[in-house]
């Protein structure tokens, strides 16, 4: 993507993330000079664990996960980062190599900033920086969450509470029955994301059937807004 071909999309989405959202116009424009942009393809691994580089990076479109391997190969998958979201801002604050892999889930675009450019940055508008550190909380509290559910909950309340903030992310409520909407996602992502094992997802997704929580029609998957008290 040529930053110049649309730079009012990008100056919007730019405003939109958190780290820039005290930023004026003006300065947002200033911003996106410092930017290179790259394309990735579907499975495309953007950085390794353990590797190197110091970059930060913002999605323009598509979509990426943060993922951990084990010696099998098994992903774990700690994270999604859609249109709008940021990536790679620990290495980017403490120079240090990098403590997962970025792999994209579908083909996508990828604003790329230099660490030097970065620290220059909040030389110039400090308020970039706590912005950074209230993001990075929010963050940390998400990865507690999750290694609690990883810790004390078995495979069936995982599974649920995987499709519970998939719903929560915006998905359509449908109108005949109450239930959230949720697009298509394979019991291998499903595993990725919860921790589990493909078969503990296959029954646990039986289960969350049984009880009536959970449903599969025409492509998608439907969750009842009851699944909350469970």
């Amino acid at each position: 993507m040529d930053k110049n071909s649309n730079i009012k999309f990008i100056e919007q989405l730019i405003k939109n993330i958190s780290i820039f959202k005290n930023l004026s116009t003006a300065h947002i424009a200033r911003v996106i000079e410092s930017f290179s942009f790259e394309k990735v393809r579907k499975g495309d691994v953007i950085f390794n664990q353990s590797d190197k580089s110091t970059d930060f990076y913002i999605v323009v479109a598509g979509n990426v996960r943060a993922v951990l391997h084990n010696e099998e190969g098994h992903e774990l998958v700690l994270a999604i980062f859609g249109a709008g979201e940021f990536f790679g801002e620990m290495s980017l604050l403490d120079g240090n190599l990098r403590s997962a892999a970025i792999v994209a889930s579908e083909d996508s675009v990828v604003a790329v900033l230099k660490r030097s450019d970065f620290l220059e940055l909040i030389h110039k508008y400090p308020m970039i920086a706590v912005d950074m550190l209230s993001a990075l909380v929010q963050r940390l509290r998400m990865t507690d969450d999750m290694l609690g559910s990883i810790a004390f909950l078995d495979v069936s309340h995982r599974t649920l509470r995987l499709f519970q903030q998939i719903a929560k992310s915006g998905c359509e409520v449908d109108k005949k029955t109450g239930f959230y909407k949720i697009g298509k996602i394979t019991q291998k992502e499903i595993a990725a994301r919860t921790g589990a094992s493909r078969e503990g997802v296959a029954k646990a997704m039986r289960i969350l059937a049984f009880k009536g929580v959970l449903r599969e029609d025409d492509g998608f998957f439907f969750i009842s807004p009851e699944a909350e008290n469970l």
